[in-house]
């Protein structure tokens, strides 16, 4: 098989930049990284009867970190055993600098190979030879980890960002139950009227209370 289940358990998605755009259904262009020679070329035209465009291959790590920077590349697949650093490095940098999902492939399902794969945030493994079936499943997997890791990770933010509004928005608040001599609901009225009046978001006004305090003058 491609991956082993314990390998599937392995593997822990870190946390990356977030994609500019929404992600696609599938992955269409792929990046091969690998100097591994045997099952290559069968590998390559497995991925190409699959449907996916094929981006390299990538003699050594900086030049498949190059590629994922400069091309538009939906996912990498990066040997294990690369040239100057290692494929779980190269993954780390790929995926932790340029948001760009890896899957390692390798010949050997070897313990510590996977341990460090795990390590750099890489979302799958292929062990060849391996099937066309076998191929388009990992990838999928693969594929469908990123996705909800990336949706997840974007609720992560969303709710970090809504704390710290959160948070300014409060201690605005404060400042005018201190300022008025009112109290807190009535300075949230308040300062959500003083939203309204500018036609501004709540935590823009909040903002401005903090910066300068003399900035507010509504009664």
């Amino acid at each position: 098989m491609t991956t082993s289940a314990s390998s599937q358990q392995s593997i822990v998605a870190q946390s990356a930049p977030p994609p500019k755009t929404k992600l696609p259904d599938h992955p269409a262009r792929l990046l091969i990284a690998d100097t591994e020679e045997p099952a290559d070329d069968e590998l390559k035209r497995n991925l190409t009867a699959l449907g996916h465009t094929l981006i390299g291959p990538a003699p050594n790590p900086d030049e498949a970190i190059e590629l994922c920077r400069t091309d538009r590349v939906d996912m990498a697949l990066v040997g294990i055993h690369l040239p100057a650093r290692d494929g779980a490095e190269a993954a780390e940098v790929i995926f932790r600098s340029i948001g760009i999902p890896v899957v390692i492939i390798t010949t050997h399902a070897q313990a510590k190979d996977i341990s460090a794969g795990a390590q750099s945030g890489v979302f799958g493994y292929l062990i060849k030879p391996v099937s066309r079936e076998q191929l388009r499943a990992s990838i999928a997997i693969a594929w469908a980890r990123f996705r909800d890791h990336t949706a997840q990770h974007g609720k992560i933010q969303e709710l970090q960002q809504r704390l710290e509004e959160r948070k300014f928005i409060e201690q605005a608040k404060w400042i005018i139950v201190k300022r008025k001599g009112i109290s807190e609901p009535d300075a949230m009225r308040l300062l959500q009227k003083q939203a309204r009046n500018n036609r501004r978001p709540l935590v823009e006004v909040a903002r401005s209370i903090l910066e300068n305090e003399s900035l507010f003058g509504v009664d």
